[in-house]
């Protein structure tokens, strides 16, 4: 009898702990701006096109996202809106750490599923979340009316070159060479005012909500936090798409990539018109 009622109160705490982190939830939204550090030869394209592509990647990279969370899962997407229109003979490719259209973390289970479109194609990447090596400092700040907490960590990302072809008359291909790598220190602000270890895209393992992550290029920060909504939304793992691996996806990414380039080559030998092409590193 004293093992089934312990087995009965044990259950009973389990149910409890699932519910209460089910009924605790946030939605936090983000904005995030990239620098684009590109230049522009005036002389190689139509008066005012230069200052047009600028104003066009600027909006490119500023947008919104809204991340739903509880204490143990995340939906990380982005907010909708019409996409900045690309102007008239002007193609562009981002070679970046790209979004993703809808990122569901569970922080409990170590794992995380990335339903992306791309080439036209709905992809459904399931994998292990990584644990991130952060160091943990006591600076601090103000995010609007949440005291935040510094910590940092570091990676190795591929440099890829920014650059514009005309007509596909530079070659911005590097197929042919070994991928030059550097290291780049990711800054986080978190909050332990919402303890859970969530946070923007592929960024989470701090004690407390991040509210802003900047890794040099790039800045996420929140601007608006609700605790609680009355008109909370459930929290649903995305289940389209073709399911695959992050390694899978990366080499048809890189495969299709490589086809684009090609592509772009083509277009510059057959075509007289005007055919731009821009490449953005990051």
């Amino acid at each position: 009898m004293k093992l089934l009622v312990k087995l009965i109160i044990v259950s009973t705490l389990l149910c409890v702990t699932k519910v209460n982190a089910q009924e605790f939830q946030g939605v936090a939204t983000y904005k995030s701006k990239r620098k684009v550090d590109i230049k522009l030869d005036s002389t190689q394209m139509a008066s005012g096109m230069a200052e047009q592509m600028m104003e066009m990647l600027k909006k490119q990279f500023e947008k919104t996202y809204i991340l739903t969370f509880n204490k143990e899962e995340s939906v990380y997407k982005e907010d909708e809106a019409l996409s900045a229109p690309q102007p008239q003979g002007m193609e562009v490719v981002m070679v970046s750490s790209g979004g993703s259209d809808v990122l569901y973390k569970n922080i409990q289970e170590k794992r995380y599923t990335n339903q992306n479109e791309s080439f036209s194609k709905l992809f459904l990447i399931k994998d292990d979340l990584k644990d991130i090596e952060w160091t943990l400092a006591s600076e601090t700040k103000n995010i609007g009316d949440y005291t935040c907490f510094k910590a940092t960590t570091t990676r190795e990302v591929e440099v890829v070159e920014s650059g514009i072809s005309i007509n596909g008359d530079k070659d911005l291909s590097t197929a042919d060479k070994e991928p030059e790598m550097k290291e780049i220190t990711i800054t986080a602000w978190y909050t332990p005012q919402i303890p859970v270890s969530a946070g923007p895209g592929n960024y989470h393992g701090l004690p407390g909500l991040i509210l802003e992550v900047n890794d040099g290029s790039e800045t996420v920060i929140c601007s608006k936090i609700v605790i609680n909504p009355k008109n909370a939304s459930n929290i649903v793992e995305p289940s389209k798409g073709k399911e695959l691996t992050q390694d899978a996806y990366d080499k048809i990414m890189e495969k299709k990539l490589k086809e684009m380039e090609e592509r772009f080559k083509s277009n510059g030998r057959d075509r007289d018109g005007e055919n731009i092409e821009i490449r953005i590193g990051g």
